[in-house]
C-alpha cells in the first residue's frame, strides 16, 4: 500500500510539474492551455463534484487530486495501525 501512495503522490507532483510548465512556458517550451490535462484523472471523482456544485476551476482542479492522496494516505495509515 505504500507504493500505492508514493507513485500517487509522484504522479500528482509530476502533473503540477507539467502544469506550471506548460502554463508559464517554462524549460522553454510554449504555453499550452491543455497542459493541466493530466491532473483530470488524477482528481476524479472530485473534480466532478466540484464542477457540479459551481466551484470548478484552476485552483479546484489543482487540488482534487489532492484529496485522493489524503484518502490514500489515511487509507495507508489506518491500515498499518489495524496490522500492528
Amino acid at each position: 500500500m505504500k507504493w500505492v501512495v508514493l507513485v500517487f503522490i509522484a504522479l500528482y507532483l509530476g502533473a503540477l510539474a507539467l502544469l506550471a510548465i506548460g502554463t508559464f512556458g517554462w524549460l522553454g517550451q510554449e504555453r499550452d492551455p491543455l497542459s493541466g490535462v493530466f491532473l483530470v484523472p488524477l482528481g476524479l471523482p472530485w473534480n466532478r463534484l466540484a464542477e457540479g456544485l459551481g466551484w470548478g476551476g484552476v485552483v479546484s482542479g489543482m487540488l482534487a487530486p489532492a484529496v485522493n492522496a489524503a484518502l490514500l494516505w489515511g487509507l495507508w495509515k489506518g491500515r498499518r495501525r489495524t496490522a500492528g
